[in-house]
């Protein structure tokens, strides 16, 4: 799949950030990393000063996995489409979160197991379903060659809709029992990390489990290292149909010039299929929080990219996102409302003493 050249965000609105910052009635870098995330909103918004986000939008793409079956979560694969009726219904830790912090939240079933003719979502869920769930990834390919074309086609669609709806602002969650696994495979392959090195607890396994979850990923990493030069065919081969959509939902985000916080590992593996799809379209992403899965922090170090918060999440639906949003929000208004020296009548930094004798 061939996306446009990314356009980076505007550097002329960058500078003019970081200058407004030095006259804020504040020691320069005294906010730290609000500062910065300021400045990086600003220049995605292309305009000096900035304003606050107006229509932050959280979509949460669920999907099941094959490799569910194999003893990999906690949870059993149906929970997957219980909680698309959890989600719908406001129930779901997401759309709490997104409540508080002035987010919209939309679900999307791109690969669940269950019939869209007979599941009770509505058409605006399922009008992107690509199959029924994703192979299990240690023997067999996530997707057929024309399943993965019609997943990244989804997340690009989806994220047309959402910034033709007014989006200013978007959020990646995941729904998918099982879906760790082909994270951990992705980044591994992507980073040439050791089985070992990403496998994580996901929703809470015991040793066994991990064991189980380690010997998966050995296999379709071993599957999967083929393809490490070629994006589509890697989530094809190791990923599925969620993320793909994901990737191409963070892909065409940046093609869109609108902006993007990150979450957790699910969508960190997706960003960085995205990153090889669309080259630069990093520059368009923020990472709201650090998961406490081993293999989303090789997944930030590969994008280049400083998590705003490490609170110890593991949920996934774009919580951890979500939870930033707040901050992001701050530092846009800090820079937008905060007064300058000459506007409060506050002197600014003394001149440093000539040097006297």
């Amino acid at each position: 799949m061939q996306f446009p050249r990314i356009t980076p965000p505007d550097q002329q609105a960058h500078r003019e950030a970081v200058a407004r910052h030095e006259q804020l009635t504040k020691p320069p870098g005294s906010l730290g990393r609000l500062e910065e995330l300021g400045v990086w909103a600003t220049a995605c918004q292309g305009a000096c000063p900035p304003h606050p986000f107006v229509r932050p939008q959280v979509v949460v793409f669920a999907g099941d996995h094959g490799i569910a079956g194999y003893g990999v979560s906690a949870y059993p694969s149906e929970v997957t489409q219980q909680m698309v009726g959890n989600f719908l219904s406001d129930g779901a830790a997401v759309n709490v979160l997104a409540a508080v912090a002035g987010a919209s939240v939309r679900v999307v079933d791109v690969a669940v197991d269950c019939d869209p003719d007979t599941a009770s979502a509505p058409p605006l869920v399922t009008r992107h379903k690509v199959r029924r769930g994703s192979g299990a990834i240690h023997l067999q390919d996530a997707l057929t060659d024309a399943e993965v074309a019609q997943a990244l086609d989804a997340g690009v669609a989806i994220a047309d809709e959402e910034v033709d709806r007014g989006a200013d602002l978007l959020i990646a969650g995941d729904m998918g029992i099982g879906n760790t696994t082909p994270a951990a495979v992705l980044v591994a392959a992507l980073t040439g990390t050791e089985p070992v090195a990403v496998v994580g607890r996901g929703t809470g396994i015991d040793d066994a489990g991990w064991m189980r979850k380690a010997a998966a990923i050995r296999d379709a990493l071993r599957r999967a290292r083929p393809f490490i030069n070629d994006p589509v065919a890697l989530v094809r081969t190791a990923g599925g149909a969620d993320i793909a959509a994901v990737a191409g939902f963070l892909a065409q985000a940046a093609v869109r010039r609108t902006p993007v916080i990150l979450d957790g590992v699910v969508v960190g593996a997706a960003a960085m299929v995205a990153e090889e799809l669309a080259p630069g379209a990093r520059q368009w992403w923020v990472a709201g929080h650090r998961s406490v899965e081993p293999a989303h922090t090789l997944a930030l170090e590969h994008l280049e990219l400083a998590p705003i918060l490490d609170l110890g999440m593991r949920l996934g639906e774009g919580s951890g996102a979500v939870v930033a949003l707040p901050l992001l929000q701050m530092a846009v208004r800090v820079l937008a409302e905060m007064a300058t020296f000459a506007d409060a009548g506050v002197s600014g930094p003394a001149d440093a003493p000539l040097p006297t004798g």
